[in-house]
């Protein structure tokens, strides 16, 4: 029984690619099927694979229906986190998903799903992006008020975090993964309100996604951090390829 994860499919079934870079970039040339073809060599029907976030381009659960449908026909047991750009998931009826998709799919959000005596705990997350005043390639200065915008909704997500630790440690679990689709840190941090709530309750690793394109990947922690590892898992950072997690 291992545990995978991977972020970012952006698929687009029964829409459009909303994303230039998408279109022109080779990392994504047939991502779709590179990625099916990997994750049916690697993960058994016993492993979990974990979703981070940005599964579909679908504006709602009808245009989302055919990508949702191809993640659940995938090897293994699939765990959803919720992305930026997942509209068709609205943030106060997760379960009410969970419910439509039993024993398809898992959505990770206010709750947790166990992997052995570890549990699985997530939110989407946030951190602020900019804009940002660059002079040469050093950041001079940046939008206060996006920053006052961004922290709202950081404090909003952390709220969800809490919960979802809260609940697996009410039924006991002392061990946790956390996951989070928007990076832990932005690039002017070293330690934020989600780093933080990982060393509290001990987490032994922090999964997101979202950095992707080669400009985007070293936006945030890699490795070893205060004694956790932090892991980047964009599906073109990975090449299309699920990371072993455990």
């Amino acid at each position: 029984m291992s545990l995978y994860a991977i972020g970012d499919l952006h698929l687009h079934f029964q829409t459009l690619v909303k994303a230039a870079g998408q279109l022109r970039d080779p990392a994504w040339r047939d991502h779709e099927a590179v990625f099916r073809r990997n994750c049916k060599r690697m993960i058994r029907p016993e492993d979990t694979l974990v979703l981070a976030g940005d599964h579909s381009w679908g504006r709602n659960l009808t245009e989302a229906g055919q990508d949702l449908e191809w993640i659940a026909a995938l090897p293994g047991r699939k765990i959803l986190l919720r992305g930026n750009h997942d509209m068709f998931w609205d943030a106060k009826k997760t379960a009410s998903l969970n419910t439509l998709y039993a024993r398809k799919l898992f959505f990770l959000q206010n709750n947790y799903a166990a992997y052995g005596d570890i549990a699985l705990v997530g939110t989407k997350g946030y951190t602020f992006e900019g804009p940002f005043y660059v002079r040469g390639r050093r950041i001079v200065d940046w939008d206060r008020e996006e920053e006052r915008h961004a922290e709202k909704l950081v404090e909003r997500e952390a709220e969800r975090l809490e919960a979802s630790f809260a609940a697996a440690r009410a039924d006991g679990f002392s061990r946790f993964i956390m996951f989070l689709h928007y990076p832990p840190t932005s690039i002017l941090e070293r330690n934020s309100v989600f780093t933080a709530m990982a060393e509290k309750y001990g987490a032994e690793q922090v999964i997101y996604a979202h950095c992707h394109g080669e400009s985007r990947f070293r936006d945030s922690l890699e490795g070893r951090h205060h004694g956790i590892l932090y892991r980047l898992v964009s599906g073109d950072y990975l090449r299309w390829m699920p990371e072993k997690i455990l």
